[in-house]
């Protein structure tokens, strides 16, 4: 039974954003945009292009070529950062709004269904168990990185 835990974890996000996917096909969304533009919206304008790229869990130099298409399709903009002229901010335009609302009636609409049959105290542990396994991951990152 433990030896498939780990196999079931890493199947269900890969599932969960194959229904998405599939739900925001229609509006010509790709997974790296509907990721970006959804982070970007949680996390608040004006993020570093760094500070997004590690939210998402990617490289920055991966990013770039999805905020360049973003860009390309007005739903963004990158400023420079006036603290250091270095360091690109990303910035959502109003033409981003009517589409993330979109988005997000099709994930929480994913979520709901993916979550049936769980009881809000059921949501409540399993977050909770993941959470623990999270931080179990991060500990033994952490501990084998600095050997």
């Amino acid at each position: 039974m433990h030896q498939n835990i780990g196999f079931r974890l890493s199947r269900l996000p890969r599932l969960w954003r194959a229904i998405i996917d599939q739900r925001l096909a229609p509006l010509g969304l790709t997974q790296t945009r509907w990721v970006t533009l959804y982070h970007l919206w949680h996390l608040g304008d004006g993020q570093p292009q760094c500070d997004l790229a590690r939210a998402i869990g990617v490289e920055a130099p991966s990013l770039v070529r999805t905020l360049d298409q973003l860009s390309e399709q007005g739903l963004i903009e990158r400023r420079p950062s006036e603290q250091d002229r270095r360091t690109k901010r990303v910035f959502l335009t109003p033409e981003a709004t009517p589409l993330l609302e979109q988005i997000d009636e099709v994930v929480t609409q994913a979520r709901r269904e993916m979550l049936s049959g769980l009881s809000d105290e059921d949501i409540k542990h399993l977050d909770s168990l993941l959470a623990h396994i999270e931080d179990n991951g991060l500990a033994i990152q952490a501990r084998e990185s600095d050997s």
